[in-house]
């Protein structure tokens, strides 16, 4: 089974990214394949509503995001692992949450569905503010996009008061719970 994780934060090493790798770390001690996708180094455009996919159901921009398309479509787990930016996902993310609007096209206009095996998705949010509805705001974003993608949602980590880079090491709940949902993911085949 592959486990995929998708980063969200453009900084390098920084909070979430010290999580996503604890929960692949998990993954990896169940025996899964994982692999880690870093939004920041890919190098791709938003959704320019150009219709290109309103008979396919596949984009046609061309850029860094094409392959991401094929390796979501391929695991069976998804976690996404982001910072909270002024209430809700960084641009890296919401960018790529927006191209799929090509899958909603294929789902909702076209009436094709996705892939023939169960995937699940999962959510890590690192916010340096202590504000529910910032993690219930990106939460909600994510939830429509699994659901565009028939990724059922099964769990999540929110670290409230993490902003300086490295500071979650400073908590080691998170880290292990991090760890031992990357463990769990395999138990919910």
């Amino acid at each position: 089974m592959k486990v995929l994780g998708i980063l969200g934060s453009p900084r390098k090493g920084g909070n979430s990214e010290l999580l996503l790798d604890k929960v692949l770390s998990g993954a990896r001690s169940k025996g899964y394949d994982t692999e880690k996708l870093a939004l920041g180094e890919l190098k791709f455009s938003p959704c320019t509503e150009c219709g290109g996919c309103d008979e396919t159901g596949v984009c046609v921009i061309e850029d860094d995001l094409q392959p991401v398309y094929q390796k979501l479509d391929q695991a069976r787990a998804v976690i996404i692992a982001s910072p909270i930016f002024f209430g809700s996902l960084p641009a890296q993310v919401k960018a790529m949450i927006d191209r799929y609007q090509c899958r909603w096209v294929r789902k909702f206009v076209l009436g094709k569905q996705g892939r023939p095996f169960p995937q699940e998705g999962y959510l890590i949010l690192v916010s340096g503010a202590n504000r529910d509805k910032f993690f219930k705001n990106a939460e909600s974003i994510v939830k429509n996009f699994f659901a565009v993608l028939n990724i059922k949602f099964k769990g999540y980590l929110y670290c409230p008061g993490i902003d300086e880079k490295g500071k979650v090491l400073e908590h080691p709940d998170y880290l292990n719970k991090a760890y031992e949902l990357g463990k769990k993911i395999i138990a919910r085949r």
